[in-house]
């Protein structure tokens, strides 16, 4: 399958715990991190949750 390379480039400090854990279960926890992920409707819809806080590469 297809691989989406995601980078958090925004902190978690006072966003909802919804979207802390949408990141931590991304793979992600802090500003600069990066994380390989398999392409599938979930993972696009966990990308989209979070969009303002991450970039897709």
């Amino acid at each position: 399958m297809a691989k989406i390379k995601v980078k958090q480039i925004k902190s978690t400090i006072a966003r909802p715990e919804s979207q802390v854990r949408v990141l931590r279960a991304l793979g992600l926890g802090r500003i600069g991190k990066t994380s390989e992920l398999t392409d599938t409707r979930e993972i696009r819809g966990m990308i989209a949750k979070v969009a303002h806080l991450i970039v897709v590469e």
